[in-house]
């Protein structure tokens, strides 16, 4: 398995497709007899070719979830920081790509879940109040769900929230995120880990917590 410290390319298991219509570059993969599938929205700063993402897609296809990560923004708009922070386009695009896979031939037909990382978090939270409900499970690591604002109220997805015991600031945003959910939630503090869950062994606390969410909710 490749260290999730070294930059990824195309990941074994996955093909390059164009989100459309605006044709964003993304890595899908499919395992043989998938019935869901995990939209990944990477935080500021990333991109599909997260290696820490990457590591929890491997994972997540190895116990029989298909994953796509694909770029949120064009090349040009990831120079713009203000489209790198605006939390409503972040999940427009996040509704295109659940749109694009609804009818892709290889993707039609599953469950839809949500995994967001940083910002991509709140924009996976926005995402699944703007698309009535069209993901099954949603899982922040190490999110902003406070910038979600008040479509936090407007979440339908079961969701589960992983942040570090050791995140000073995003832990406490994200216990209070909690309380404005309205959906089914959990809140999962890692004993340990920093915003990046970079300490030994976390990301793969997060891999067993997210498996278990997905499991539960989209296999069911």
């Amino acid at each position: 398995m490749q260290s999730v410290d070294t930059p990824l390319t195309v990941p074994a298991g996955t093909q390059t497709v164009q989100v459309s219509p605006i044709g964003l570059d993304g890595l899908l993969g499919v395992p043989e007899a998938a019935t869901s599938l995990i939209v990944f929205a990477h935080g500021s700063g990333s991109s599909r070719l997260s290696p820490r993402n990457n590591h929890v897609a491997e994972a997540l296809r190895a116990a029989g979830h298909a994953t796509l990560l694909f770029d949120l923004l064009t090349e040009y708009e990831a120079h713009d920081r203000a489209c790198v922070f605006d939390i409503e386009l972040l999940a427009t695009r996040l509704v295109m790509a659940t749109e694009w896979a609804l009818t892709n031939e290889r993707t039609r037909g599953l469950k839809i879940g949500y995994f967001g990382a940083s910002t991509g978090a709140a924009a996976a939270l926005v995402a699944d109040s703007l698309a009535g409900g069209s993901a099954s499970a949603v899982v922040s690591r190490g999110g902003r769900p406070d910038l979600a604002g008040d479509a936090l109220g407007r979440v339908s997805a079961p969701t589960r929230l992983l942040v570090g015991s050791l995140d000073v600031g995003v832990l406490e945003l994200n216990q209070a995120a909690y309380e404005r959910l309205r959906c089914e939630r959990d809140l999962q503090i890692v004993p340990g880990a920093s915003h990046l869950f970079e300490e030994p062994g976390t990301l793969d606390s997060v891999i067993a917590l997210a498996c278990d969410w997905f499991d539960t909710h989209l296999k069911s």
